[in-house]
């Protein structure tokens, strides 16, 4: 049987299109920028409690590099940590509730993080 090179072209074509993965998208994310002792993160949204980094074990990637936007105004809780307001860039994975790439932060004022009704109270 002949086939013709456009029509072999054209199911390559196909065939390679089928297994390639769409990355995955990035989305904005608003709440508690949460950083209690060295390398440990989470951003409390109004769908939960994000893992950004735990010390000895999983960092997001990006997260270091990342620009930051923005004045920090930061709560302390234990020496220089604390938590803070902040909108980040991100990918992530919701099965696992983590972080899985950072690629901007944006702080933002503590009382726009205190008058949203979706996040909960950091205020003691």
């Amino acid at each position: 049987m002949w086939t013709s090179r456009p029509a072999l072209l054209m199911a390559a074509l196909l065939g390679a299109a089928s297994c390639v993965t769409s990355p995955a998208l990035a989305e904005t994310r608003c709440g508690w920028l949460v950083n209690p002792t060295p390398a440990n993160w989470w951003l409390i949204d109004a769908q939960g409690e994000w893992t950004i980094g735990e010390q000895g074990g999983y960092q997001a990637p990006g997260f270091d590099e990342a620009p930051w936007e923005g004045t920090r105004e930061q709560v302390p809780v234990n020496g220089n940590y604390g938590y803070e307001c902040a909108c980040m860039a991100v990918t992530s994975d919701p099965d696992t509730k983590t972080i899985t790439r950072v690629i901007s932060v944006r702080s933002r004022p503590l009382k726009a993080c205190r008058a949203d009704p979706k996040l909960p109270s950091m205020d003691a």
